[in-house]
């Protein structure tokens, strides 16, 4: 026999939840077949069998499940399955009878629950009712979609693809009284009734593993920034024959990967860890993209930069996840640096956090026109953009900074 344990997804989260069962209990594996899915707070991941045999749900589904808790058990043989398998340990049921789970939410008599009380078996949904996933509740609430028609669906898991269909054809219209902010549909705080109690908007699980990230970084990164100006107009009339070459879309985003990963034999430290009083370069240069669109902020990581059409590829898939939420959860890690892009179009400065477990971060902001006196005293016209570089200053000083940023312009011209 041997045990399917749960392992450390991320350092994120201290519990993840199980969304699907791949394999039905008791069922036949082969080792590799994937046989669960977890959900941590920006990814759903699924767990293989180690070896084959015949798979036991230790895990119920729906439930709540931290790092090193066994999730199921492979025997050589069939066993009769029990009636009702038993919750893991670490295991917390997501959801009462009945009600469709909701990813990220918490029952508030799991954290009420004292450590030495013996955990309750887990409660199961009724037949039909869905995992709702945080982008689809998100998504929910902007479009009022109700419980009720995605119950309808009939569906184990809605993700936000199945909101936005459901909403086109239903015709549903927007809430009114909320706004969608940078991270997601925002409800307005204002006055809840006569007496005047300011409402709330409770954080998505993706934003609160964003609030930790955030204060990890300000926390124990001491950071410093450097900004320079990049003539970026060359760059952005390279893109339209770039993209015809490779046919991918070819953008700054990609054109920047491309750049910044060629920098690493030269500025080894700006891919390294910071460890005490030490420093670890990375072998090899991997490097997350910021994605916001709408539904949290994800930072996917481009592994393979050997080539602009391989981080193009690369570039486009992470966009269509970002859109659905659909990230698995080593798309989200092993960054060394990062790039954030800020590019709507009135955007002229952004200083990022320095990601926990690295040392830079790279902004790119709007391109925007200026205007310039040419050498023979004519004025023109130039597509400019403030590219920024946000440090760990127990590692690089702003004289290592500024030669990057001179070097990485080199590189894009």
């Amino acid at each position: 026999m041997a045990d399917i344990r749960v392992p450390k997804l991320n350092n994120n989260d201290t519990e993840y939840l199980v969304v699907e069962w791949l394999v039905e209990d008791g069922k036949p594996v082969q080792a590799g077949d994937p046989v669960a899915v977890l959900e941590t707070s920006k990814a759903a991941d699924e767990l293989e069998a180690a070896e084959p045999g015949h798979l036991h749900h230790v895990a119920g589904l729906n439930t709540w499940i931290a790092p090193g808790a066994v999730l199921a058990r492979i025997t050589p043989e069939a066993v009769p399955a029990s009636a009702g398998a038993p919750v893991a340990s670490g295991a917390v049921p997501a959801a009462s009878s009945g009600a469709p789970v909701i990813s990220g939410a918490v029952p508030a008599s799991a954290s009420a629950a004292s450590p030495d009380t013996p955990a309750a078996p887990a409660d199961v949904p009724a037949a039909g009712a869905p995992v709702v996933t945080d982008p689809a509740r998100a998504l929910m609430d902007a479009l009022g979609v109700t419980v009720a028609q995605v119950t309808a669906l009939g569906l184990p898991i809605v993700r936000r693809g199945d909101v936005e269909r459901l909403a086109g054809s239903a015709g549903t219209p927007p809430a009114t009284g909320g706004h969608a902010g940078a991270d997601g549909p925002h409800g307005q705080a204002g006055e809840a009734g006569s007496g005047g109690a300011a409402g709330t908007h409770p954080l998505s699980r993706v934003q609160r593993a964003v609030a930790r990230a955030v204060t990890t970084s300000h926390g124990t990164i001491p950071a410093a920034y450097t900004a320079v100006k990049f003539d970026v107009g060359p760059l952005l009339a390279r893109t339209r024959g770039l993209s015809r070459e490779v046919r991918r879309p070819v953008g700054l985003a990609e054109l920047f990967v491309q750049a910044v990963a060629a920098l690493h034999p030269a500025f080894p430290l700006f891919f390294a860890s910071v460890d005490g009083d030490r420093a670890r370069p990375a072998e090899a240069p991997r490097v997350g993209v910021t994605f916001d669109m709408g539904q949290g902020l994800y930072v996917p990581v481009v592994h393979d930069t050997g080539s602009l059409r391989e981080i193009a590829d690369t570039l486009m898939r992470y966009r269509l996840a970002a859109t659905e939420g659909d990230f698995r959860e080593r798309d989200l890690t092993g960054a060394n640096i990062a790039i954030t892009l800020h590019t709507d179009a009135d955007v002229i400065l952004a200083i990022p956090f320095v990601f926990p477990g690295t040392v830079c971060a790279l902004a790119i902001t709007s391109p925007q026109p200026e205007v310039v006196l040419g050498e023979d005293g004519a004025v023109t016209t130039r597509t400019v953009a403030n590219i920024g570089l946000a440090y760990d200053h127990r590692l690089i000083n702003g004289r290592d900074a500024a030669l990057f940023l001179a070097a990485l312009r080199m590189e894009l011209h």
